[in-house]
């Protein structure tokens, strides 16, 4: 594809969902419990904005010791939240108050395809609701960075530790995850400013 065709980006969601697990099971339906975006700004590099909520299981309500240890996140911590559902009618109307509901410019980027391929349709299909078409489009921050680096990466903290960046907050929180593949697409940014989705839905 010639570079004059390619979209340029104007915002990149980062995104990175923590859910149900179980150490030797996983759990049927696997349920989202943590839900962060990170509105950033893919000229200036910024994020401008953050989308973050913690979601009560509703098929497994009770969260097993492995994913407390895992995750950090406790039973007190999803007890009286909302539900997947009321999580996604609120991020809907954080889209449109952000202009990026309708924006076509805008991209999703994930550490893996896990969350955008897995993970939100199958328990979209479970509730029996069609996924939003803004999330049918990502970048794979971890291809991004084989295709710009050539270097092969064995996943966030292997690129943090190559690109000489410091790991922040718990791995495996949500929001702190989501900071730290922010911090490897900026500096990805700065070698390609305008990368482009791995994943396109139609």
């Amino acid at each position: 594809m010639a570079e004059k065709s390619l979209t340029k980006i104007e915002y990149y969601l980062v995104l990175d969902f923590e859910a149900t697990c179980d150490e030797k099971k996983t759990p049927k339906p696997q349920e989202i419990i943590e839900f962060p975006v990170l509105k950033v700004n893919a000229t200036t590099m910024e994020t401008e904005c953050v989308f973050h909520s913690y979601v009560q299981p509703t098929a497994h309500p009770k969260l097993t010791p492995f994913c407390t240890q895992l995750t950090g996140i406790t039973q007190e911590m999803v007890a009286g939240k909302p539900t997947l559902l009321q999580v996604l009618n609120m991020f809907d109307e954080w889209m449109a108050a952000q202009n990026l509901k309708d924006n076509p410019n805008i991209c999703f980027v994930t550490c893996g395809d896990w969350d955008l391929k897995t993970m939100l349709p199958g328990q979209c299909t479970h509730l029996k609701v069609n996924v939003p078409p803004y999330f049918k489009k990502w970048v794979n921050i971890k291809k991004a960075y084989l295709s710009i680096t050539g270097s092969k990466t064995y996943g966030m903290v292997d690129m943090l530790d190559k690109l000489g960046l410091k790991l922040e907050g718990r791995h495996h929180s949500g929001l702190d995850d989501s900071k730290n593949i922010a911090k490897i697409l900026k500096e990805l940014l700065k070698r390609n400013p305008n990368i482009q989705p791995t994943t396109v839905y139609m």
